[in-house]
């Protein structure tokens, strides 16, 4: 039986579902991106290539093996984008959450089935049709379940807004020991530098109290300063409109003082050097193309 426990997103980690570029099919056509950093790429013709994002992966793969982490990979699935683990699922405490994705990527779950089949089956749900969520929206911090959705009125008009106001209401209702704190985020179907996509987009929490946060990602103002006010402002690192774009705030932490992070993040990574974590650096700049980086591409199941 494969134990699940996740209760923040730093602990020492011991179990993950790590995502796959193997045949991962052909650059899509500019109709079906999900997003608008790939569509800007698919345009550009500088849409990542396989062998580089298998590269990549590698990479990760490699770094978390060296810290004797126990890493599930997908099955196979034949020109299909499997990258991005995060969105099909997510574990609150020890509970496996199944994700309503966009119905067209049902596939991916299929795909990780034989790790699901590993649970306990009593600890495995899925949401109701109504309820939309996905992992890269939930970002667990002890006693806080942080959440981002989407509250405009038309929610249903962006491919872009992953998360909606029953999706928060149902981890409510399934955690009612826990503060769910909901973070209305910045949605554009057209310029993804000012597109959260997901929470971790935005923020996301680094080492014991420090976290990275970019301040525009955020509707609401009293939603950005939630954070300060819990985490304290000195201690969250401040990203920019394009260091955004680039995915700073998707990061992967292995520990409380180990952070995995892209090669190219300079600013950030000497901040989180100078701040006493080990950050191992690899390249993730061409799967950033497909607005998704490190967090997204992990599907954490157990950690200390």
């Amino acid at each position: 039986m494969l134990e699940l426990n996740i209760k923040n997103e730093t602990s020492r980690l011991r179990a993950v579902v790590l995502g796959s570029a193997t045949h991962n099919g052909p650059t899509p056509k500019a109709d079906e991106a999900y997003d608008p950093k790939s569509l800007e790429h698919i345009l550009a013709g500088t849409y990542p290539v396989e062998e580089d994002m298998v590269n990549e992966m590698e990479a990760f793969s490699t770094v978390l093996k060296k810290y004797n982490v126990t890493v599930f990979r997908p099955e196979m699935i034949e020109n299909y984008n499997q990258i991005f683990t995060r969105d099909i699922g997510f574990v609150i405490d020890d509970v496996f959450i199944k994700s309503n994705i966009l119905p067209e990527r049902e596939r991916e779950l299929d795909a990780i089935q034989y790790v699901i089949d590993q649970m306990d089956p009593k600890k495995v749900v899925r949401p109701p049709e109504e309820v939309h969520i996905e992992g890269g929206d939930v970002i667990l911090w002890n006693d806080y379940i942080f959440i981002g959705t989407y509250k405009g009125s038309d929610y249903k008009d962006y491919i872009t807004a992953r998360t909606n106001v029953q999706g928060v209401q149902y981890i409510k209702n399934l955690f009612p020991n826990k503060i769910v704190k909901e973070f209305d985020l910045v949605k554009s179907k057209i310029e993804a530098r000012d597109n959260a996509l997901h929470l971790d987009c935005c923020f996301q929490p680094v080492g014991k109290a420090k976290g990275i946060i970019y301040k525009s990602g955020f509707r609401e103002e009293a939603d950005y300063l939630f954070l300060v006010n819990l985490f304290g402002k000195e201690n969250l690192f401040h990203i920019t409109r394009d260091e955004m774009y680039d995915m700073n705030s998707n990061v992967f932490s292995i520990d409380t003082d180990v952070v995995v992070s892209e090669k190219n993040f300079t600013r950030l990574n000497n901040w989180l050097r100078s701040n006493g974590f080990t950050v191992e650096e690899i390249p993730y700049a061409e799967i950033a193309k497909q607005e998704g980086l490190l967090r997204c591409s992990t599907l954490p199941l157990s950690r200390d």
